[in-house]
């Protein structure tokens, strides 16, 4: 089960965030290999091996009435939201049973019991929609806190300033994550912005706006967990909004199952990032915080969690492929008007 939000900010311990990142890469490994052998998934798919404690990081950091809204690399955040795993397999292969009824498929997936507003593949749409949705709680007087998930392309895009513009005016209480995974695609951010050095970074500006921004390691877990927790006090403080920018890395290609390395993207680049996996770090961290004491070992955690966790995604594979199709007179439920369907 994913780390529990309560109404408090919470505190993760680091076993809970740790097995959080497994969940998520053992789901998304298992959907990965279904979805290349059995072609039964039709839609696109854009996993976020390599990326897991950016989602479990923020998202642990999280009450269960904030909600999270992301674009279309949107899996791990959906999980680590607390998001209903069944739902979101069976949405994958466009059934009723899916958490958008099969009609939305990888790139818009939703589970408002627990906050996951909704994500969108249209670059850079959930930013304007998330300051939004922030800008009308803190109306209400509200003390919840809207995150908003995107990537460094998206930043490029108009939004992403228009945004930022008006939540630093109005103070609005939205915290924007950009995982900054260095690639557009396959354009590397060396080929689309200017230099670091310049002073024209992502979270640079960011601070042009008067927002408070940071950038941080996003494939250390803790260290996004305690700037996460910092930008929401800072939000519920009536402070305005808050940027992260968390430098990660994806394994896989953009969209699906497949990867590219040494077509899209230089092989020692790659293997310098896998280097670096969060999933790794995590467990190395929590051995060297009790070496001696932990019984299991970290590392035996690790294994017991990766075949549970497996297990997991197979079973709800199963159910989703006994699960049925929507109906030819139900397609259209939830659009033009239409009352959209419950599960």
């Amino acid at each position: 089960m994913p780390i529990p939000n309560t109404t408090e900010d919470p505190v993760a311990h680091p076993a809970a965030l740790l097995r959080e990142m497994v969940r998520i890469r053992c789901v998304e490994e298992e959907l990965a290999d279904f979805y290349r052998d059995e072609q039964e998934m039709r839609t696109p798919v854009h996993f976020s091996v390599g990326q897991e404690a950016a989602a479990v990081g923020v998202c642990a950091a999280l009450r269960t009435d904030d909600l999270v809204y992301t674009g279309h690399r949107s899996h791990a955040a959906y999980l680590a939201k607390g998001g209903d795993l069944t739902g979101m397999v069976a949405e994958l292969y466009g059934k009723e049973t899916g958490c958008s009824n099969g009609r939305g498929g990888s790139v818009h997936l939703t589970d408002r019991s627990v906050g996951f507003a909704g994500s969108a593949a249209i670059l850079g749409e959930m930013i304007s929609v998330a300051t939004g949705a922030a800008w009308a709680l803190a109306k209400q007087g509200s003390s919840r806190v809207v995150v908003t998930f995107f990537g460094d392309g998206a930043s490029e895009e108009g939004v992403f300033h228009e945004s930022l513009n008006f939540a630093a005016v109005h103070r609005v209480p939205v915290v924007y994550v950009c995982e900054n995974n260095a690639y557009s695609i396959s354009s590397p951010l060396s080929a689309r912005q200017p230099a670091t050095s310049a002073g024209t970074g992502i979270t640079e500006r960011a601070r042009a706006y008067g927002i408070t921004a940071e950038r941080l390691d996003g494939n250390d877990v803790a260290l996004v967990h305690e700037a996460t927790r910092r930008a929401t006090a800072h939000c519920r403080a009536g402070r305005g909004p808050y940027v992260l920018e968390l430098d990660t890395y994806r394994w896989r290609e953009h969209v699906g199952p497949g990867y590219d390395t040494g077509i899209d993207r230089p092989e020692p680049e790659v293997e310098q990032w896998l280097e670096r996996c969060p999933v790794r770090r995590g467990t190395a961290a929590l051995h060297a915080s009790a070496p001696d004491a932990q019984e299991p070992t970290a590392e035996e955690r690790v294994a017991r969690w990766d075949a549970q966790f497996r297990d997991e995604a197979r079973r709800a594979v199963a159910a989703a492929k006994a699960a049925p199709y929507p109906t030819a007179d139900r397609l259209t439920d939830g659009a033009y008007g239409r009352p959209a369907v419950a599960n």
